[in-house]
């Protein structure tokens, strides 16, 4: 059987430096930081008391109250992003088989607000068990992707991944082979987080993987610096969808890019930090290559995963000079986490959407922040500081790794007819 091929046709975002996809972009291109004081709670007695937060954000914009009520942030934000992304891709869902049409979605935490609150409440109210009816569901991961296709009517293939900060990637790995091997005609993908809370900030802070640099917040994250000390938490989410070229063809759709392969694989090494030598970074890029029938020499740009930690930064760039050798000047590699943070589980949706992007016009988006690189790494590296680059993008990586050694990375290419 001819294996189909995928395209993108339709993308949202709501990110730290923009509510939609426009705005995103324009900010991420002009090198826009996303960083500010935490106001999601009393961060003062914190290490960290900074993060990317998403700004001016009203949920009854979107939902009535009753729907505020039932709905976790990330699965607000799981809607909102759909919802672009389905505008966007002009779909018109009552003419479609929906049978063939479904939903899969990252998280690596889920409702993790909405657990903390329900907890505190039980224990500061003398441990009476009043909880909300809407505690499970807003909590497990996989209510994300149930809400999107209840909304759509979309009875094909629906589930949660869940892979830590490699989540939204392994979500559009699945969705990509779901359609090319025939058991799907269109997907909504992507991922959301929302897990700026006392929790998440403590409990990073305590693996010492934040950043605690509130001096210089606004420049905190600053990946391959010498001077980093950790990643900056942020929340979002994107949304993407997937389409068999002919089915888009058919319907008229825009093709942003295709889709040209995934890959995964495991580090097999720790339980949080990545293999030193970025050995199973390397087999989930090798993966996709070869998914995508490419090599290294056809990739242009990687929007590389590279969360500002010491070792975590090193072992991806490791892992790209062991597969470039000594050609690494080459290929554009920047680091978007840089201005919005990392949004943990969404990491993938949202830097997938700069790759695409990227290939679209052209441009690769600045590395910010980095003022003296790491000794450690080698300076023949094209890291894209500062100021975005334009340069013709045929193909474009993006990585995303994840606690527990996920390695996932998927590559998306020029559409050529």
């Amino acid at each position: 059987m001819k294996e189909r091929r995928v395209v993108v046709t339709g993308l949202g975002a709501i990110t730290p430096i923009g509510n939609n996809v426009e705005a995103f972009w324009s900010n991420l291109v002009n090198g826009s930081n996303g960083a500010g004081p935490i106001t999601r709670f009393n961060a003062s007695k914190f290490k960290t008391r900074f993060a990317c937060e998403v700004k001016n954000y009203n949920p009854e914009e979107f939902f009535d109250r009753k729907e505020v009520r039932k709905f976790d942030t990330f699965c607000q934000y799981a809607l909102v992003t759909a919802e672009e992304a389905v505008n966007d891709a002009g779909i018109d869902f009552s003419v479609l088989n929906t049978n063939r049409i479904g939903c899969i979605w990252g998280s690596g935490n889920g409702g993790f607000q909405t657990f903390e609150d329900q907890i505190t409440e039980y224990v500061q109210g003398d441990f009476t068990p009043r909880f909300s009816p809407f505690f499970i569901p807003r909590v497990i991961v996989d209510t994300a992707p149930g809400l999107i296709s209840i909304k759509y009517g979309l009875r094909g293939v629906n589930f949660s991944t869940v892979s830590a900060c490699a989540s939204a990637n392994s979500a559009m790995v699945d969705a990509l082979n779901y359609i090319k091997w025939g058991k799907a005609n269109m997907i909504i993908t992507g991922g959301s987080e929302a897990a700026i809370t006392p929790g998440s900030v403590g409990g990073f802070g305590a693996l010492k993987g934040l950043s605690t640099n509130n001096e210089e917040l606004d420049t905190a994250s600053r990946p391959f610096d010498e001077s980093r000390d950790g990643f900056v938490l942020g929340e979002g989410g994107g949304a993407i969808v997937f389409e068999e070229l002919e089915h888009a063809l058919a319907r008229g759709a825009k093709i942003y890019a295709e889709v040209a392969g995934g890959g995964m694989s495991g580090d097999a090494y720790h339980m949080t930090a990545s293999h030193p030598e970025g050995l199973g970074a390397r087999l989930g890029m090798e993966a996709a290559l070869e998914d995508a029938g490419m090599t290294i020499g056809d990739i242009d740009y990687i929007n590389a995963h590279a969360t500002s930690t010491g070792i975590g930064d090193l072992s991806e760039l490791r892992a790209i000079q062991s597969l470039l050798g000594e050609d690494i000047a080459r290929i554009n590699i920047s680091a978007t986490k840089s201005m919005t943070g990392h949004l943990l589980g969404a990491a993938g949706a949202v830097e997938g959407i700069a790759a695409i992007l990227a290939v679209k016009h052209g441009i690769v988006p600045p590395t910010i922040n980095t003022r003296k690189l790491d000794s450690a790494i080698d300076e023949g590296f094209n890291l894209t500081l500062g100021k975005a680059v334009k340069r013709d993008i045929r193909v474009a990586m993006s990585n995303n790794f994840g606690f527990g050694g996920h390695n996932v990375s998927i590559i998306f290419k020029k559409y050529e007819a």
